[in-house]
């Protein structure tokens, strides 16, 4: 099997490296081709992942390309990994939404909009090159933020795509920890957006637990998420870390003004890790890469690869065409539920019925996020003013109209699309 990565020279790379090697017996892979314009980086991050792949004994071949059309030829599943601009841009869209009293974040808000932006009409070049270039029934696995967005626009377009995100993988490893069973015993009623999501139960041989470990563990529970447990006990469910952005916006404002931006620590951990990855002595996954973030990337990417090759019919959460499962929102918008692989294509799990502050969240976020795929299609001021304008976090004119331009001056840095 041949997996391209693009963006493959992204220092979270050796984190799959280790995972493919770990699992070999899930995922046969033979050829590993890393996609990425920069020559440098590629260089390092191949180079570590073939040592990586030696010392474990795994067979599979690392190519480093920047041709994409060379990378994606032949490909059996394309997995995009890819920040358009770099931290750089991770670094403006933290800071430029403070200017009109806004959090400033890369997925979520005025700054996740202004990733949206740069981000779709790459994504939908690149998914170009895999219809024309790779197996006529390769997937493409979206790992590329915001994944929501970009999984839609992939979807729009007629691709072979489905989105993934490792928010859902790391509340069933830590449950599972919790409650001391296997990770694989965990069923989650994981639902809502991309980075909107709550944990509604979590299964372990048909009874419901989450009860029981918000009643006994109300405390570590909400200090996971960073939120309040009055507010984590009446919700009766266990929200994502990015709920804080909303439920919790004018403290997580009071404390991006104080700190330095995560931009700031991920560039000082790819510097220590790219320096590590120059070393040929280097040949296991560093310790470093802890600090990175993307925790169960590789596990969540692998289990869902291994699916997709006939391995299993266990749900994975996935991004996926909503067609029905939340009857509130349009069959083509794109949700992040459980789903199976069946007869080649990804079918949710059942979902019950949303209560009424859980769906309208969901609805008005959904509403702004088509007007963002609006705009990162079509492009005009008029289009992201009015993305921006519906954004919960926004909504109020002036203020829309500020971000607006500081978006667009911002973006202009990074790309010609402005």
């Amino acid at each position: 099997m041949k997996l391209t990565i693009v963006g493959g020279g992204s220092t979270y790379t050796p984190e799959l490296i280790d995972g493919f090697a770990r699992l070999r017996e899930q995922l046969p892979l033979t050829e590993i081709h890393l996609v990425d314009p920069d020559e440098d980086r590629l260089r390092l991050v191949a180079g570590v992942s073939a040592r990586m792949l030696a010392r474990a004994g795994h067979p599979a071949r690392v190519v480093g390309t920047t041709d994409l059309v060379a990378g994606v030829s032949d490909a059996d599943a394309v997995l995009v990994q890819l920040r358009v601009g770099g931290q750089d841009a991770r670094q403006a869209d933290e800071t430029w939404p403070h200017e009109a009293g806004c959090i400033g974040q890369e997925t979520t808000g005025p700054g996740g909009l202004a990733k949206a932006l740069r981000t779709v009409p790459v994504v939908l070049r690149i998914a170009e090159a895999v219809r024309r270039h790779a197996k006529p029934d390769a997937w493409i696995v979206d790992f590329t933020n915001p994944v929501g967005i970009v999984t839609r626009a992939l979807l729009a377009e007629g691709h072979r795509a489905v989105g993934l995100c490792n928010v859902a993988i790391g509340f069933q490893r830590r449950f599972a920890r919790l409650l001391d069973v296997g990770h694989d015993e965990v069923r989650l009623g994981h639902v809502g957006l991309n980075h909107l999501t709550w944990e509604r139960s979590v299964t372990i041989d048909g009874r419901d637990r989450l009860p029981e470990l918000i009643g006994d563990r109300l405390g570590e529970l909400a200090d996971e998420v960073h939120l309040a447990p009055a507010l984590v006990s009446q919700l009766g469910a266990l929200p994502s870390y990015y709920l804080r952005y909303y439920y919790a916006h004018d403290e997580v404002l009071a404390e991006q003004l104080a700190e330095p931006t995560r931009a700031e620590a991920v560039r000082a951990i790819e510097h220590e890790l790219l320096e590590l990855y120059a070393d040929p002595h280097v040949d296991t996954k560093p310790d470093a890469l802890e600090g990175r973030g993307g925790a169960f990337y590789s596990e969540a990417a692998i289990e869902l690869l291994a699916a997709m090759q006939g391995g299993d019919v266990v749900p994975r959460v996935v991004n996926l065409r909503n067609d029905g499962v939340l009857p509130f929102l349009p069959d083509d918008h794109v949700i992040e539920v459980p789903a199976r692989y069946v007869d080649g294509r990804f079918v949710a799990e059942p979902v019950a019925p949303l209560p009424e502050d859980f769906a309208g969240l969901v609805a008005a976020v959904a509403g702004y996020e088509r007007l963002a795929l609006d705009a990162a299609v079509h492009g005009g001021r008029d289009r992201v003013l009015r993305a921006m304008r519906a954004h919960p976090l926004v909504l109020q004119h002036e203020r829309a109209e500020r971000l607006t331009e500081l978006l667009l001056a911002e973006n202009a840095r990074f790309l010609e699309w402005a």
